[in-house]
């Protein structure tokens, strides 16, 4: 699955759109290095989001195409 909509569908990021853009400025990583939108996202990895001050590390536990609200942190578990 594309890291854009992976962001997306798993609620870290709320529009495709804006995960595009944190991708293209160097926001995004994956394993350590800076990771373009259309980036292949498999279970293991790990991403890595900075959010102004504050940065989010999660590893991928799951990647599905569509989930509700409720089952959207299953999809990864957050790394200290």
């Amino acid at each position: 699955m594309r890291l854009d909509k992976y962001l997306k569908v798993s609620r870290l990021i709320k529009r495709r759109t804006v995960a595009n853009d944190a991708c293209d400025i160097g926001r995004v990583l994956v394993n350590g290095r800076p990771a373009k939108a259309g980036c292949q996202v498999k279970v293991g990895d790990v991403i890595e989001i900075a959010f102004g001050q504050r940065t989010l590390k999660v590893e991928v536990t799951q990647v599905a195409e569509s989930v509700s609200k409720s089952d959207a942190p299953a999809m990864y578990k957050e790394l200290v």
